[in-house]
């Protein structure tokens, strides 16, 4: 039973909710999550923060199961501006939920929502974890002990937290703090939101910078290394200066060259990437650990990533499809389950597709709809998941565009192939074509890789199986020319593989395309157009269809295309 329309004999209904950056909510009913989805998602406004109204005006009318009690309600909060609307969010609880006599409920800290997404549905019996973001939330809101907390004055922020842990306890070991007053701003992750900020303004440009670091030289601009002890990071005098020369390296604007940008993007990438390492290396040795569970929004760095798997002396590490704030929701539900209701935590991050399911007749009445208000769609109703893969492959062979909607959409930021936009990987030009038509995005941006697990070693140089792209692995020298769409500037794809147990149509697609060209690897990447969230409902999926110049939508059981198709990708 997979919905919020579960059994009470699963358990209780504990319901989790961020209210920072990348608002989200996520649902329980025991070890069995029902839904976790972003705000954003329903909003349609990207990295949606949490605000007062969000359960009244976005979460109760479009989420299923929140009409009923709620026994376990955790909550996190992550600044002083949240933190002072709590009477504003107490009184939206309590005209919008129904709270079960006795509800337990808690809000606890940042750092510790990210500590529980990440451990509990790990694969892991015990593990060293690591938690790197932003600020995260003050000291004096920690629900958690850890060494050396004595003494620590209430208006410093969290910046990263380390932990042993087990299924039976977790020990914090150490953490950097941020103090308010200190103009000096440290840590990994401070470090890299203000290197964004120096070449693209606005918010969750992070991704650009990892685009467009394989471009530059990272000797050129001749930057020292961060200054790495133990645990902490602190930012060097010259990068805090150049940094803050945001006008010499703004890409895109009149006078500033891209070599100037892509030089600062790289020589930031590798002094992020060596620090972290130092990190996890310090963290290896304070703890014995073989596995590492790593969270928090430089988790979704899969340059990074690729090197902690390679370069540091964990054996595994795991990192959930949802690191980021975003994540924090699960976090804080399952932080519910076992320490407010006292039950252990059976669910394991398996697969990223946590969104509510959409109804048949949802897709039915969506797609009747859009025929109903224009000419300009075709619906074709192919005979079974077979025929529509058939369909789907004569398509993409032809070297067209084709749009996945199916099923529950993935919770995290990547499309895995339930909101995704496919092509030919063969053809470089179809790589360009999407960034430049379709995504209306920087021409250096990359596109990924999924491909059939058993295959992955052939065209990769990959430890494992990598089913939430978050490893950016390098593409083995003599299949590159096969697949350059999805292959980088530097030789690496952010690949998604799909195992026997993973999604049946994507894995159909994979096969079939294998069977036609000899290449099991497709090129994916979001469905979503310029600066919107992914695509989350029927009626979404197709009015961006409509707008973008896809070739085509598969939304099982149908097929849509368009009477007057774009032209092709060259």
């Amino acid at each position: 039973m997979n919905d919020a329309s579960a059994s009470t004999t699963l358990g209780p209904a504990v319901l989790g909710i961020n209210r920072t950056q990348d608002a989200s909510i996520c649902l329980m009913h025991g070890s069995q999550l029902a839904w976790a989805i972003q705000k954003e998602r329903l909003t349609r406004h990207k990295h949606h923060w949490g605000k007062p109204g969000d359960l009244r005006q976005h979460y109760r009318p479009a989420l299923p199961g929140l009409e009923r009690p709620v026994e376990v309600l955790v909550e996190c909060y992550s600044s002083d501006a949240e933190i002072a609307a709590l009477a504003s969010y107490e009184a939206e609880l309590a005209d919008t939920l129904v709270l079960a006599p006795g509800c337990r409920r808690a809000r606890i800290s940042h750092h510790l929502a990210h500590l529980y997404s990440v451990f509990h549905p790990s694969p892991f019996r015990e593990a060293a974890v690591m938690i790197v973001d932003g600020q995260g939330s003050p000291v004096a809101d920690f629900t958690e002990h850890w060494v050396g907390a004595a003494g620590v004055p209430g208006d410093w922020r969290e910046v990263s937290s380390f932990y042993v842990a087990n299924r039976e306890r977790i020990t914090c070991i150490g953490k950097q703090l941020w103090d308010r007053d200190d103009t000096r701003l440290v840590g990994l992750g401070m470090f890299y939101f203000l290197l964004t900020q120096a070449l693209f303004p606005g918010e969750g440009n992070e991704g650009k910078v990892m685009g467009l670091a394989p471009h530059g030289d990272a000797r050129v601009l001749a930057l020292p290394p961060l200054e790495v002890e133990g645990c902490r990071v602190a930012i060097p005098p010259a990068w805090r200066v150049l940094l803050a020369e945001r006008g010499r390296f703004r890409y895109g604007a009149p006078e500033v060259r891209f070599s100037d940008c892509a030089n600062l993007a790289a020589a930031g990438q590798r002094a992020f990437e060596d620090a972290l390492l130092a990190v996890a290396r310090w963290l290896h040795a304070a703890t014995g650990m073989d596995d590492l569970c790593f969270a928090g929004g430089t988790a979704l760095n899969c340059s990074a990533n690729e090197r902690l798997l390679r370069e540091t002396p964990f054996r595994r590490v795991f990192i959930p499809p949802a690191p980021s704030d975003a994540g924090t929701a699960l976090g804080c539900a399952v932080y519910g389950l076992i320490e407010l209701a006292g039950q252990g935590c059976d669910y394991r991050w398996r697969h990223d597709y946590l969104g509510p399911a959409p109804l048949p007749a949802a897709i039915d009445e969506a797609v009747a709809q859009a025929v109903a208000d224009a000419a300009d769609l075709v619906v074709e109703r192919p005979n079974g998941r077979d025929a529509l893969c058939a369909r789907m492959l004569d398509l993409l062979c032809a070297r067209k565009v084709v749009a996945l909607y199916q099923g529950r959409s993935e919770f995290g930021p990547r499309a895995l192939g339930h909101r995704s936009i496919l092509g030919d990987p063969r053809r470089g030009y179809v790589r360009d074509w999407i960034n430049a038509r379709v995504k209306e995005r920087e021409w250096f941006r990359p596109l990924a890789p999924v491909v059939l697990e058993e295959h992955a070693h052939d065209y990769f140089d990959v430890p494992g199986a990598s089913p939430f792209m978050q490893y950016a692995a390098p593409v083995r020298p003599e299949r590159a020319r096969t697949v350059p769409a999805i292959t980088h500037v530097d030789g690496t794809a952010r690949l998604q593989t799909v195992g026997r147990d993973g999604d049946p149509l994507l894995r159909a697609l994979l096969a079939g395309f294998a069977e036609r060209t000899g290449v099991p690897v497709l090129l994916n990447t979001s469905f979503n157009g310029k600066d919107e969230p992914i695509v989350e409902t029927p009626a979404q999926a197709l009015a961006t269809f409509r707008r973008l110049p896809l070739h085509a939508l598969a939304m099982p059981p149908y097929l849509v295309r368009k009477r007057v198709e774009p032209e092709l990708p060259e």
